[in-house]
């Protein structure tokens, strides 16, 4: 049976994938710090082996690949805001982690590695949908760091014949996404205020646009990267998202009709670093992983709304 290994197996995406590796049967292992993680996230993952350590430590990082067959590298910290205020930690957990990472999974002959790009890669350029032909236009430490774990990916393909894959992720949501934290993705915020009855805040006039992706479709992403036959796509930069982009006003609306909210909507400051409008060209991962999102917008928020009320988040 494979072995896997998913790092940031404590935060909201990691979570995610090693769930669904457990519920189809396969051996995971996982392993994450804790600093964004959370510890109750790993309740349900009983079957999944745990290693609490930093993949900043190249030692921990050698100690987790042993005897895997493949790698889902989850682990940052995620944020364009947290890296605006401190770029250091950023690069720390995106960067060198991921070096030490790709190092540790070419001495311990770990056949792939799946990476957790971000769309911030392509910055606030007006061209779209986004595609990966674009030159990239990061802004924030955060695209920085994020689009050099590509080109190491891309390097480790080339020089040391280890299989990867970069998937370029459009703001993910679902279960499991922390609303709690002032570095929250906006839907999560937005739900838990909004259940709460208390005011949501937009940045800017409301009109900025994203791709929300729900998790199940980023999951299945995920396990057809690693499946997908290596001449096609190792050393390869793909996007997967839904290939529809909604405003936030627009969100505002649909998650009054789901939750029933008719207070206010607070306007503030646009924040550093972040662009405007994002949308996926997602052609490439349909043409070389047979990739098609599984679940739309509306649906899933009405299921992350569920889960936010039954967690009592």
């Amino acid at each position: 049976m494979a072995k896997y290994l998913v790092t940031g197996a404590a935060g909201f995406i990691g979570r995610s994938i090693a769930a669904a590796l457990i519920a189809r049967g396969d051996s995971v292992r996982g392993v994450d710090n804790f600093a964004t993680g959370k510890r109750a996230n790993l309740i349900g993952l009983e079957a999944m082996e745990f290693v609490e350590g930093d993949l900043a430590d190249l030692d921990v990082a050698k100690a987790v690949c042993t005897g895997v067959e493949v790698v889902f590298h989850e682990a940052a910290l995620p944020s364009v805001p947290r890296s605006v205020a401190d770029p250091i930690a950023s690069n720390i957990a995106c960067v060198d982690a991921t070096v030490n990472l790709l190092w540790a999974a070419k001495e311990a002959a770990v056949r792939r590695v799946v990476y957790a790009a971000s769309s911030s890669a392509y910055g606030d350029t007006p061209t779209l949908p986004k595609h990966e032909g674009m030159l990239p236009n990061p802004i924030s430490p955060y695209a920085v760091a994020k689009l050099t774990g590509e080109y190491y990916m891309r390097s480790f393909a080339r020089v040391y014949g280890l299989e990867t894959v970069a998937l370029r992720y459009f703001n993910v949501f679902g279960p499991y996404q922390d609303p709690t934290s002032q570095y929250s993705g906006v839907l999560a915020v937005f739900c838990r205020k909004m259940l709460a009855g208390e005011v949501p805040t937009i940045y800017g006039d409301g009109e900025t646009s994203r791709d929300f992706t729900f998790i199940a479709n980023t999951v299945e992403g995920n396990l057809l990267a690693a499946a997908a036959d290596a001449d096609k796509v190792s050393g390869r930069v793909m996007n997967v998202a839904t290939g529809f982009r909604i405003t936030l006003n627009e969100v505002v609306e649909v998650l009054r009709e789901l939750t029933g909210y008719a207070g206010e909507i607070n306007y503030a400051s646009e924040r550093a670093g972040d662009i405007k409008h994002s949308l996926a060209d997602i052609s490439l991962a349909k043409e070389l992983l047979g990739y098609a999102p599984l679940v739309d917008f509306r649906e899933g928020l009405r299921r992350t709304l569920e889960w936010y009320r039954e967690a009592g988040v």
